[in-house]
């Protein structure tokens, strides 16, 4: 098998199950994966990398080679059954041991040393890719770990993007702009009728377990914001004095934007009585069409409470991204079946910031909301809990350990999420009081 990316990819109409197709998709994912992540740690010098830029985030070499760890740990070891390349290092890259803030002082792979061991562990797995049969084992089944390990690449190229969001210094990095919004002929909401719909996968190739199952919800009518709210929507919310009255504020959220004198989304300063805001370098006047960036589920909700209205419930938001009325059926993306393009979505890290409100018509839902996936991710009121019939695949610490009350859900990606990493069951999650990451919101009303 060619280690050159194939031309095209498989549209994902259904489960493949062609042991060559497998092969190229898994491929793709990982040639797709390891391309961004050597653009963002090639993209500073190795100083940068081994900085710690922020006390939530890691140093981007220790990203790194946490991405190399996991990669022979999982496809190495434990699918191939090889012995550990570098076993002294495993408990240094383990997230559940150490915490992001006291990584710097593990003693880390240098950069070089980083590079090497991560492609050490690439060239082998690429190997293995081209023999190991793709079947007849839960990990084998669909290039399954394959695809998981392309996945947590991904995520975790996002992670070091947002490291790069919070580094200080001139821009590192750049990507031609999105398309233009038009919201020319929208109506502001959209009527989603209520009834049953199917919430969750059982047919998803490489869905991971919280996706999992595919379950029958109901959810009575309700109306949702055709687009994510915008900055020019939220600056009405701050005019109106929405950070100094306490009444639009759980009571938590409350006590952390006046604990930490909160008073506009993270990035944002007024300058002459112009907001602006740093974006990768770069500092700009706030794109009032823009959906608003980088805000707490705290302010979220207390926008949507100020607006009258609310944040949607993950089986809200799921229904008006891929429930066919017409059909009845759930739809693997908005837009269809059919893997994500430029044209549908903004994906992939392909541009540094969401694109206007209305943009990528061609990803809207048969009910007419758009820009449900990619931009922002957006927040819902919902915590983070098992779907039932939940069942921890491969290992418990993906999701289980996370369910509970303390993280709320997040839906449909950001710009900064890889493509093999977003689909309309793809569930996200997050602690409330969270603004690094690239989140934003849409609200939603009782019909």
């Amino acid at each position: 098998m060619s280690r050159r990316r194939p031309a095209a990819r498989d549209e994902g109409h259904g489960p493949v199950t062609d042991p060559e197709t497998l092969r190229l998709r898994a491929l793709d994912a990982l040639t797709t994966a390891r391309d961004r992540t050597s653009l963002l740690t090639s993209s500073v010098e190795d100083h940068e990398l081994t900085s710690q830029h922020s006390p939530l985030m890691s140093p981007l070499v220790w990203d790194l080679a946490h991405i190399g760890n996991q990669e022979e740990q999982w496809l190495l070891r434990t699918v191939a059954g090889r012995d550990a390349i570098r076993p002294e290092i495993d408990s240094i890259y383990d997230a559940f041991e150490h915490p992001r803030a006291s990584r710097p002082s593990l003693p880390l792979l240098a950069p070089d040393e980083a590079r090497r061991y991560a492609s050490d562990v690439r060239g082998r797995v690429l190997d293995l890719l081209e023999s190991i049969p793709m079947h007849g084992r839960p990990l084998l089944d669909a290039a399954f770990a394959f695809g998981m390990i392309a996945q947590h690449e991904q995520q975790h190229d996002e992670t070091m993007l947002i490291t790069h969001q919070l580094r200080k210094g001139p821009a590192a990095l750049s990507a031609p702009e999105p398309p233009a919004g038009d919201t020319t002929g929208l109506e502001p909401e959209v009527l989603v009728p209520g009834g049953p719909f199917t919430m969750g996968t059982s047919t998803e190739p490489w869905a991971l377990d919280n996706e999992r199952p595919a379950h029958q919800r109901h959810v009575p009518d309700f109306h949702i914001d055709t687009t994510p709210v915008t900055a020019g929507a939220y600056l009405r919310f701050m005019e109106d004095g929405g950070y100094t009255q306490e009444r639009w504020w759980a009571e938590a959220g409350w006590q952390q934007i006046r604990t930490h004198d909160i008073g506009a989304p993270l990035f944002w300063h007024r300058d002459a009585g112009t907001w602006l805001r740093r974006r990768f370098g770069v500092v700009e006047p706030v794109p009032l069409d823009e959906p608003v960036l980088h805000v707490s589920w705290y302010e979220a909700d207390a926008y949507a409470r100020w607006a009258g209205r609310r944040l949607p419930t993950e089986a809200e938001w799921e229904k008006a991204a891929r429930h066919d009325p017409v059909s009845g059926r759930s739809t693997r993306f908005p837009w269809g079946d059919e893997d994500p393009t430029p044209e549908r979505a903004n994906l992939g890290q392909r541009h540094l910031r969401p694109a206007p409100a209305g943009a990528y018509p061609a990803g809207e839902s048969p009910l007419g909301v758009r820009q449900l996936t990619g931009d922002v991710w957006e927040w819902t009121s919902s915590d983070f809990l098992p779907y039932p019939g939940f069942a921890a695949f491969p290992y418990r610490e993906y999701s289980e350990v996370f369910f509970g009350p303390e993280h709320k859900v997040l839906r449909g990606g950001s710009f900064a999420v890889g493509e093999v990493a977003c689909r309309g069951t793809f569930r996200n999650w997050d602690l409330p009081v969270r603004r690094q990451i690239f989140s934003g919101f849409r609200t939603a009303r009782d019909a």
